[in-house]
């Protein structure tokens, strides 16, 4: 039209028509220009990926894949559960369609017992979707029985009880819950840990010095035995089982429903920040509070090997106005370094934290492992743009990381829980600094009753044991994984303490029973009849299984 006005139409018609067009085309102009731009920087990128390698960017600089794949794709995980499990819970079908689901599940492990039983059964789910850090060679020679539970079943206000599938994770709970003035007495921190993972392996949080391991706020448990059968659980109930199944990972049948105990949610938790220096101020202060019943919470980041920040918190319903800190809001700094501040401008300090905002603290960065990852992922710039997809998830993670990667963090990167009593934490902040020297170091305290169980204080009264997490890039000199970490594990197991079982367990299979007590665990494996149904524990958990 601008052409055909020019030459016929003369100037004044011409000009009328430029006019136009440039103001009727500028969206349509401006969006290809923004397309041919990107366009150009994928062409480039995909480029420097044949030049380079995909191998070397995966590795040198993964954090390109990391935000332009994994976040997207993150959301839209999260996206698609949380609309799954509150339309399911809003037209309350999951009681309904539960029963013929775990019928379902009877059905295959009756089918796999007629096909002659001739190898060991494990849940189906991938091993890329699990929290542990390997992804289970196992799945492949076992016979894979589909478990699709994952739904919120039912909540009694009355009991004060909830009923799950054990698919249903922190995140899910929380929502739920904490919308309704409920939430559980340990929530350990992670949105994707599952129920079904934090009981046949375990879970903790800052509340655990009050109320346990996650395993001990669990009322009751439904199994699925290796004949098929399903059975009920609880201290009175088939109590032997009760105790036997945390911990067992699986082995001693599956789970297909758990109830467990809910309390009173508040607002709000009360936070105090104090800056600690020198080990044994360090280890004063966290024990004392750790005993004081009055703080709900406590919790320690230990920053250096005689620096640390300890924080106790309590619940609440009223907040001092400019003292509230949305934590959990995506434009928000990364809880581990806001924590930082206080011990580097020596300053204690209280604030208000929304609750659920203070159950997911560590989520967003995934403790500090994210700085890893996305070195520049708690910029202000980057947290204003793109920190409503942090974090990725963890399976894609694992999903997307090749051998090479695989092996590179086997051999630089450590993540590690181990629970040792609190009368040894001096001694064990000063083995973790001489063997791994990785630091933030998480602690978190909890209290360990003396039930019987693959794990129990040593003598008949309950204890004060602490959870040292060590998550990240070891700055020994000469750093050598598997020599490092059974020196960790030779520790512990002199302590009579214990690794939590998601870890790379370097351990013999005679070490690992040393650690953990199996003579309840073995009884049940024999009275079950599970030797030719499960793998035994050591078999699924030690390295040569998960590599």
């Amino acid at each position: 039209m601008l052409l055909f006005a020019e030459r016929f139409g003369g100037e004044e018609e011409a000009e009328r028509e430029r006019a136009g067009t440039a103001g009727d085309r500028f969206p349509f102009s401006y969006t290809m220009d923004v397309l041919l731009y990107f366009s150009c920087l994928l062409i480039l990128f995909l480029l420097w990926i044949r030049v380079k390698g995909l191998e070397y960017v995966l590795i040198h600089q993964r954090w390109i894949f990391v935000c332009l794949f994994l976040l997207p794709l993150s959301v839209v995980f999260d996206l698609y559960y949380y609309a799954r499990a509150w339309l399911v819970f809003k037209m309350c079908s999951a009681p309904k369609l539960h029963d013929s689901r775990v019928r379902d599940i009877q059905e295959q492990v009756r089918r796999w017992k007629g096909e002659g039983g001739n190898r060991f059964m494990c849940t189906g789910r991938p091993g890329w979707l699990t929290m542990s850090l390997g992804v289970g060679k196992y799945k492949s020679t076992c016979k894979n029985i589909m478990i699709n539970l994952m739904d919120i079943l039912e909540v009694d206000t009355k009991r004060q009880v909830v009923r799950v599938e054990p698919l249903v994770n922190m995140g899910q709970v929380t929502a739920l819950l904490n919308s309704i003035g409920w939430t559980l007495p340990v929530l350990p921190e992670l949105d994707d840990l599952t129920v079904g993972g934090l009981i046949m392996g375990t879970g903790i949080e800052s509340s655990s010095h009050n109320f346990g391991l996650f395993q001990h706020i669990c009322l009751a448990y439904e199994i699925v035995l290796a004949d098929g059968s399903l059975v009920r659980c609880t201290p009175t109930e088939n109590s032997d089982l009760f105790y036997a199944v945390p911990w067992s990972c699986g082995t001693l049948g599956f789970l297909v429903a758990a109830e467990i105990k809910i309390v009173p949610a508040k607002k709000y938790v009360k936070l105090r920040y104090t800056p600690v220096k020198g080990i044994e101020k360090i280890c004063e202060k966290f024990s004392r509070e750790s005993k004081n019943k009055d703080n709900y919470f406590v919790e320690g980041l230990v920053y250096s090997a005689d620096e640390a920040v300890i924080m106790t918190g309590a619940l609440t319903d009223d907040a001092v106005p400019g003292q509230v800190n949305k934590i959990g809001h995506y434009w928000k700094p990364w809880f581990f370094s806001h924590v930082e501040t206080y011990l580097k401008n020596n300053r204690e300090g209280t604030e208000y934290i929304p609750l659920r905002h203070y159950y997911h603290r560590h989520t967003k960065s995934i403790f500090w492992e994210l700085q890893d990852i996305i070195p520049f992922g708690n910029h202000l710039l980057f947290r204003y743009l793109f920190g409503w997809m942090v974090p990725p998830k963890i399976s894609l993670l694992k999903l997307t990381q090749g051998e090479t990667i695989r092996k590179l963090y086997e051999q630089h990167h450590v993540v590690q829980d181990m629970l040792v009593p609190m009368k040894c934490l001096e001694q064990a902040i000063n083995v973790f600094h001489d063997q791994i020297n990785v630091y933030p170091l998480w602690l978190c305290p909890f209290i360990l009753p003396s039930n019987p169980g693959m794990v129990h204080p040593k003598g008949n009264e309950a204890e004060l044991y602490v959870d040292l997490g060590a998550y990240g890039e070891p700055r020994t000199k000469h750093f050598n994984a598997k020599a490092s970490m059974r020196q960790l594990e030779t520790f512990v197991r002199d302590v009579h303490g214990f690794q939590m079982l998601y870890a790379d367990c370097y351990m013999t299979k005679e070490e690992f029973w040393e650690m953990f007590d199996g003579s309840l665990y073995w009884k049940l494996r024999e009275k079950l009849k599970c030797d030719n149904a499960f793998p035994e524990v050591y078999n699924k958990v030690c390295l040569a299984a998960r590599r």
